[in-house]
């Protein structure tokens, strides 16, 4: 059997066989850490050959993540980075240095673990990847890690390791059947991530939630640090492929330029908590070669480093086809910010959204003078289109529906005037089918995962 073929049967087998959230939603997710320790167990306890760093929050820890790998990586050491879900490849998931893990290393895995393991101890899906990572990461002897949580952070199953450093990016309502209806109970989840006198990166501070994380941060004897005390960015210019920053540091009254190949005014947040997070770093001294030029160098390609897709990613220019993976109202919100500085002839935007968000919310931050494009993406927990449609004409949202995210792409750029523009957004899961359908095309050359 070719790899090709052996590979994508084993992809299967953990699609099929073990709870996915991406299917069942929170029936999915099996609270406590047991499942993880028994697998890191067997694996002769992986996550402690490795330092590594630890980001939580509702929205932008994928970004942060990537850029702190970045910086990292272009300071010379060898970074494994995990973070979820994907958009094309399962191998997304686990990077080393940018590259995917291999697909033998991915079937290898999976037939050690499945005659006994996997079905003795029964673990969730992210469980399992977790725990993927963790050995990939060891094996290739890796100088650190990034890992990013899934869901919360005191239950993920990626809170068995005990970090150099915590990152919580923000905190906004999302996944509130799981996490709490509160914005304190969910930083109550997030702050879960901070150990016993490890210090703590928050990327914006936040009434609700300060107190939670002092709490936390004086039971554990942990340091706090506040990025928006720290650092200000003041966005100076974009163009198709960067976006210009003054960055400001607050105590030294030192101002730096920095250009970032991600675009999304939003970015501003995430690069003013991870030059925070490079800052707790060098003061602690745990790389010696890493510093604040090797951040600014790095956040010019961070994609290039790292492999970051679906953060307002420009697929196409003319017509313009913009995709962001936004998915809660948070993120939404500043997604539309961004979608509003466009100048063009007509604004189409093709949306999904999955059932367990709030979507009358999401959507009343949405423009009405768009023409909508509605679907569902190929899974279970996707609301269906029709539903979706409803609720966006509550909010005075007007458009058609569409079974498939590709029958709407396909029905957009039917439409599409060469002066417009195009964002597909509200789901990892729809934006991952459009680049999927769109990568002949638009994106396959420069995707990070050959053979896809």
């Amino acid at each position: 059997m070719d790899i090709s073929t052996a590979y994508k049967q084993t992809v299967d087998y953990l699609y099929t066989t073990l709870p996915l959230f991406a299917n069942k939603g929170k029936d999915a997710v099996k609270p406590g850490l047991e499942n993880t320790r028994k697998l890191c167990k067997l694996l002769n306890e992986p996550q402690e050959q490795f330092k590594s760093i630890h980001i939580a929050g509702t929205n932008g820890k994928g970004s942060v993540s990537h850029m702190l790998a970045a910086i990292l990586q272009e300071a010379g050491y060898k970074v494994g980075l995990y973070t979820s879900p994907h958009l094309v490849d399962f191998r997304e998931r686990i990077r080393i240095n940018g590259q995917p893990v291999s697909r033998e290393w991915v079937v290898d895995f999976v037939e050690h673990l499945k005659p006994v393991t996997i079905e003795t101890i029964q673990p969730s899906f992210f469980e399992l990847t977790v725990a993927m990572a963790f050995a990939a990461f060891a094996a290739e002897k890796v100088d650190v890690a990034i890992i990013e949580t899934g869901l919360g952070g005191r239950l993920d199953s990626t809170n068995v390791i005990t970090p150099l450093l915590s990152v919580i990016t923000n905190i906004s309502y999302d996944h509130k059947d799981t996490l709490g209806d509160t914005l304190e109970k969910i930083a109550f989840e997030k702050a879960g991530i901070i150990k016993p006198q490890v210090p703590v990166v928050i990327g914006q501070q936040q009434n609700e939630t300060e107190r939670v994380f002092f709490e936390q941060a004086v039971h554990n004897q942990s340091t706090v640090y506040y990025a928006d005390s720290m650092w200000d960015m003041v966005r100076v210019g974009q163009n198709a492929r960067y976006q210009y920053f003054k960055a400001v540091h607050r105590a030294r009254r030192e101002m730096l330029d920095l250009s970032t190949d991600l675009l999304g005014t939003y970015q501003q947040y995430n690069l003013r908590t991870a030059l925070a997070a490079v800052e707790v770093l060098v003061s602690r001294q745990e790389f010696n070669n890493l510093n604040i030029e090797k951040a600014l160098a790095a956040f010019a390609k961070v994609k290039r480093l790292t492999g970051l897709r679906g953060r307002w990613e420009i697929l196409q220019q003319q017509p313009l086809i913009i995709t962001d993976v936004a998915h809660n109202a948070a993120g939404i919100q500043e997604v539309m910010k961004q979608w509003s500085y466009l100048d063009s002839s007509g604004k189409h935007i093709i949306v999904g959204f999955v059932r367990d968000k709030d979507v009358a919310e999401a959507l009343s931050y949405f423009p009405k003078d768009a023409l909508y494009y509605f679907c569902n993406a190929q899974t279970p927990r996707a609301l269906p289109a029709n539903e979706l449609a409803t609720i966006a004409a509550t909010a005075g949202l007007q458009g058609t529906t569409y079974t498939s995210v590709q029958e709407a792409l396909d029905a957009a750029k039917e439409k599409l005037g060469a002066e417009d523009a195009l964002l597909i957004t509200g789901s990892f899961f729809v934006v991952g089918e459009a680049m999927e359908h769109m990568m002949p095309e638009a994106v396959q050359s420069t995707f990070p995962f050959p053979g896809l």
